[in-house]
């Protein structure tokens, strides 16, 4: 299991996963994870003040890679919309791109239905 999460960020985007419909938490590989019916939505790594995040953006994939930071997913999971940020320490990373980044993910991999809980809110 990796670390707690202590970066403010993290800790933001944790508790706004964990809000959506059926999301919880998973530590496949060591690696911290939120997930939709078994599908992970949501990368969160934390860890000596750099704060990592991996979300599958089908929109705004294109955007999110113009930013510093931001390469496509490893694994071949790029090539799916998958990108990755990865903020250093003294980094200001944009916590309000990222939560969109995080209900993106969820409606991308989310069942339509839940999908259509959450727009409803």
């Amino acid at each position: 299991m990796p670390p707690d999460l202590t970066h403010p960020i993290a800790l933001a985007l944790r508790e706004l996963a964990l809000t959506l419909p059926e999301a919880f938490e998973d530590f496949p590989w060591g690696d911290r994870v939120y997930k939709v019916r078994g599908k992970i939505f949501l990368f969160l790594h934390d860890a000596d003040g750099n704060l990592g995040v991996g979300a599958k953006l089908p929109q705004s994939n294109a955007f999110a890679l113009m930013m510093p930071g931001c390469t496509p997913t490893g694994y071949g999971l790029g090539k799916a919309g998958w990108v990755s940020g990865r903020f250093a320490p003294g980094d200001e990373p944009p916590s309000d791109l990222l939560a969109s980044w995080v209900r993106e993910s969820y409606l991308a991999v989310a069942p339509k239905r839940l999908g259509k809980a959450l727009l409803a809110r």
